[in-house]
């Protein structure tokens, strides 16, 4: 009668499989730029980069406002979905995967950007004049900025209260 699995001893290659399976795992998120802890990949930040660049040069060059009006919002799946990242498809396998509280939190902030931006790119919409884009442009940058940081954190798994409270409590440029 063969051993049962209780009976097995650690050495045993049918027992090191969940481990290798889960290391082998580890070293594919790692080798695509995702974190293997969270399922997070820092290549959705680029998409919230690519708005806060384009709200940044609206001061020096209030052309640029229609540039940021071009931006589309992405949810984290959409934005793997329709981009050149090479493991597109185990991000998005990562980030279904990933712990629903974390993903829960992560995507609460990524939304929260996504509602300001829109909010102010409602607002350029509705007004014509330079300054008020200009002020539209700066407040939604120091709104949106701590929010980025946060949201890398997340990503990146130093997500305990201290870092979280810094990161909310710095000052707006």
């Amino acid at each position: 009668m063969a051993p049962s699995n209780l009976d097995t001893a650690p050495s045993d290659p049918d027992m090191a499989a969940p481990t290798d399976d889960a290391t082998a795992r580890a070293q594919r998120l790692q080798a695509a730029n995702i974190n293997p802890r969270t399922g997070l990949a820092t290549d959705y930040l680029n998409h919230f980069n690519e708005a806060i660049m384009l709200l940044e040069m609206i001061p020096d060059m209030p052309d640029c406002a229609e540039d940021f009006l071009d931006w589309q919002p992405l949810s984290y799946r959409d934005h793997f979905a329709a981009s050149n990242f090479k493991a597109r498809e185990l991000a998005i396998s990562a980030y279904e995967q990933s712990d629903g509280a974390l993903r829960a939190e992560f995507d609460s902030i990524t939304n929260t950007m996504t509602s300001i931006l829109i909010a102010v790119g409602d607002a350029m919409r509705d007004s014509k004049q330079d300054v008020t884009r200009t002020t539209l442009a700066e407040q939604a940058t120091g709104w949106v900025k701590p929010l980025l940081t946060l949201a890398g954190s997340i990503i990146n798994g130093a997500n305990d209260e201290a870092d979280i409270d810094q990161i909310m409590n710095q000052q707006a440029p």
